[in-house]
């Protein structure tokens, strides 16, 4: 990729003066300035989220008590019905 020098930048600005006339320039400066601006305010914002999403310590992991299926369920008394006709 080739490097932008003055030459190139002069030309530039030239380019949108012409283009955009002397007195839309500022407007349109102005304009880009601010739209910058929120961009940098964006990314700056969600890097510091990923970040500190990152820097989060890692919580221990959970240990059950587990205990035999025999005496967790109490049984119970089931009478069967008769089957319907």
């Amino acid at each position: 990729m080739p490097n932008i020098g003055p030459a190139e930048i002069m030309l530039i600005l030239l380019v949108a003066l012409v283009v955009f006339g002397p007195r839309k320039l500022p407007e349109l400066g102005k304009s880009l300035g601010h739209g910058l601006r929120e961009f940098r305010k964006g990314t700056s914002g969600l890097k510091a989220e990923l970040d500190g999403g990152l820097r989060e310590p890692v919580p221990a992991p959970v240990v059950m008590d587990a205990q035999p299926v025999a005496a967790a369920v109490a049984p119970t008394a089931v009478t069967p019905r008769a089957p319907q006709a």
